[in-house]
């Protein structure tokens, strides 16, 4: 298995400055996201403060963006990266495709809009998992509930069905669903998960779902669920002005690094978190 200098999660302008940056100082870059960058950029009507670009629109500076990768050869990974584990001297990397390895990790996922359902971050690994994809084998013959936050989790919810004995597919989400025979839609709203030592129930709005397995699809996990041990302040994650957080070799830039939520702001740090990860790479070579 390859292993990256710094494994970038996120295509934002936070995430595509940091490979940029990171290219440019001649490092080893696995960037993972969306092929199509930033939807939350291609939506943005007008953006009247980004330097050289007065008065774009969110689709002119995605075209921007995408372009300038083109043009260095920096290719994007399309993958959903569900947790990191400190290797003590490199970090691993779950994703829902693959596992990756690098010596240093740029967090530029973005901020999670919802709260943790309370019981979720207990039963994290006992009943609660963030990829279907990852986990369903382990849950053949078994009952199911996979809440989606958006309409491409629908082929989780399929997959799922191929292993479990029942899966209920809860859509966060409006407008039509269209997953494959044998997955029970519900529309119900999720108040927390329940159990002993694993999963027994979903208790929603609406009564009781008994189930052996809770699988909750977001587009993004809350940083101090994707890292433990992280320092986080609330759904930020605590950093300094060198964008370094509370974990030698993990740094953070963008929204999830705190407000304000501008995109400038947001690449500039990603451009200080690369020059950042780029130090520690070299100061590491020397203590080596």
């Amino acid at each position: 298995m390859s292993r990256y200098d710094i494994a970038i999660i996120g295509t934002g302008p936070g995430g595509l400055e940091a490979a940029i940056t990171a290219t440019v100082r001649n490092k080893s870059v696995l960037l993972v996201g969306s092929p199509a960058s930033s939807e939350k950029v291609y939506k943005a009507h007008t953006i009247q403060n980004y330097l050289g670009l007065p008065e774009a629109g969110g689709e002119t500076l995605q075209k921007a963006f995408l372009g300038h990768l083109d043009q260095m050869g920096i290719k994007i990974t399309e993958d959903r990266i569900i947790a990191v584990y400190n290797m003590g001297d490199y970090f691993g990397l779950q994703g829902r495709e693959n596992v990756y390895e690098a010596e240093t990790v740029i967090l530029a996922t973005g901020v999670v809009a919802s709260k943790p359902f309370p019981g979720e971050e207990e039963f994290l690994g006992r009943g609660v998992s963030y990829c279907a994809t990852c986990d369903a084998a382990l849950y053949r013959g078994k009952k199911t509930v996979v809440i989606g936050f958006s309409p491409k989790e629908e082929e989780e919810a399929d997959f799922m069905n191929e292993y479990a004995a029942e899966t209920i597919y809860i859509p966060m989400y409006k407008g039509d669903v269209k997953v494959r025979d044998g997955v029970q839609v519900m529309r119900v709203k999720p108040k927390s998960i329940e159990g002993a030592f694993k999963v027994t129930k979903l208790v929603t709005g609406e009564g009781d779902i008994e189930t052996d397995g809770v699988f909750i699809l977001r587009d993004a996990i809350a940083p101090g669920m994707l890292i433990q041990g992280l320092e986080t302040d609330g759904p930020h994650v605590k950093v300094d002005l060198q964008m370094r957080t509370s974990m030698d070799g993990v740094y953070a830039c963008g929204d999830i690094a705190g407000t304000p939520y501008q995109y400038i702001k947001a690449a500039g740090q990603g451009n200080t978190a690369a020059l950042s990860a780029v130090s520690y790479l070299a100061e590491k070579a020397r203590r080596h």
